[in-house]
């Protein structure tokens, strides 16, 4: 596939390299500097110019394009990126936009802007934010085949009682897989004598109900976020807040301006906002703050976001989600305390990054900045895995994978050694970054 990838931003840099291995891939952007580093660090082609230009998309090769993809920082330009790609060629176009407001207007109109498929990041950043309130200590959380399936990724307390434990004494779920372990820079696929410790981050596929009760083991934190505050009416604050309210919660909502205080008030009916500093203690323990199971800092910045989940978990939260725009701050926020920083580029780069892989697999999670992914994949007649036990046919992958769960004909079935995978199964597979291209043409 010939993919133009306009914006060499975080996002258009992440797409770059994940997808430099299978296809052929142009960069644009205007920063030269930027265009140069690129040109030294991927084996990619690149120019510098404006996207929006279309003798720029016809130097990278516009009419041999499959695929373009705009992702500045700039939501009109990403959509006159598109316009223009649109109108000169045949191309896919995948637009990037903060604005949930531009992704109503494309929606309802059936595909404004020369846009095949737009991806919004606040929106995707506020449901990232969701799924991962709603399980103690989960660090990752997506699901598979309609929901049959969850992936999650658990920090492991020192304190946990599955800290100290092999992964065969710690095993004693009815659907459950533990597929791999982050430790420090190391990447363990799990084996039963596998010491789990504490500090590590385990990742476990399998039923929505196996999930929960792993996540009611890993911590002493309420089973599930009831009482959640968010600070900061940025449009990711004022979108979380619309995402809980969705599902039916109550939430929370501290907004210092005047002005942007009384208009999400009365955007969200179920939200109760507070017009105040939310750095202020005498505030903060007269609201009862301190309670709160969940506090998500959604400020304009990453320093007032860390800011504000130390002091909330010096009050006694139970655990702080804070949004980050440098990713180079996700290990330092997670290392003096936060528990969860979601970077909104680095989700926007992933969704991206799934749809480019439809044409072989359903569903793709990436891990630990996509050292390693959990992906879906209806198995075909020619694949390696079927009417072979899986103990026989692993043999024939290479290292670093795991079957984690199949779903057969809307069953959920937990594979071990002796299961024998049929056609049309899908099976969701852990798999090393390093060797996904091979594993998934085997599959």
């Amino acid at each position: 596939m010939y993919v133009i990838i306009v914006g060499a931003g975080e996002v258009g840099r992440s797409i770059a390299a994940n997808l430099e291995g299978a296809h052929d891939v142009v960069v644009v952007d205007r920063d030269a500097d930027v265009v140069e580093a690129l040109t030294y660090s991927l084996d990619i082609l690149t120019i510098r110019g404006d996207g929006t230009d279309l003798d720029t998309l016809r130097e990278a090769n516009l009419e041999r394009a499959d695929l373009v993809i705009a992702c500045t920082d700039n939501d009109e330009t990403n959509a006159v990126v598109c316009g223009a790609a649109k109108a000169a060629t045949n191309a896919f176009t995948v637009a990037r936009v903060r604005r949930r407001t531009l992704l109503e207007t494309w929606q309802e109109s059936q595909g404004a802007f020369g846009v095949d498929f737009m991806v919004c990041t606040d929106l995707l950043t506020a449901r990232t934010i969701f799924r991962i309130s709603g399980l103690p200590s989960a660090h990752d959380v997506d699901t598979f085949a309609s929901g049959l399936i969850r992936m999650a990724e658990f920090d492991i307390p020192a304190a946990s009682p599955l800290a100290d434990r092999t992964v065969r004494e710690a095993d004693c779920y009815d659907s459950l897989t533990f597929a791999a372990i982050f430790r420090d820079d190391e990447m363990v696929v799990t084996r039963g004598d596998t010491v789990i410790r504490g500090g590590d981050r385990v990742v476990v596929i399998g039923s929505p109900d196996s999930i929960n009760d792993f996540a009611d083991e890993v911590a002493t934190m309420p089973e599930e976020a009831e009482e959640v505050v968010i600070v900061g009416a940025s449009e990711i604050g004022f979108q979380t807040a619309r995402e809980f309210e969705d599902h039916g919660f109550r939430p929370r909502l501290i907004e210092r301006d005047p002005d942007r205080a009384r208009e999400v008030a009365e955007a969200l009916p179920n939200t109760m906002v507070m017009e105040s500093d939310a750095t202020n203690a005498e505030f903060l323990a007269r609201e009862h703050v301190g309670e709160a199971d969940v506090v998500i800092a959604a400020l304009d910045s990453d320093e007032k976001n860390l800011l504000v989940s130390l002091l909330a978990e010096r009050i006694g939260v139970d655990r702080t989600v804070a949004i980050i725009e440098t990713p180079e701050y996700a290990d330092l926020f997670e290392t003096v305390g936060v528990d969860v920083a979601v970077n909104p580029r680095e989700e926007t780069a992933e969704e991206i990054i799934r749809f480019t892989r439809t044409d072989h697999t359903e569903k793709v999670a990436m891990l630990e900045h996509d050292r390693a992914e959990v992906i879906e994949i209806e198995v075909g007649p020619d694949s390696v895995l079927v009417g072979r036990e899986i103990a026989d046919a692993t043999d024939d992958l290479p290292p670093g994978v795991v079957i984690g769960a199949i779903s057969r004909a809307g069953d959920h079935i937990t594979p071990r050694g002796s299961t024998v995978v049929q056609p049309d199964d899908h099976v969701i597979v852990f798999v090393d970054a390093a060797v996904l291209d091979d594993v998934i043409e085997l599959i």
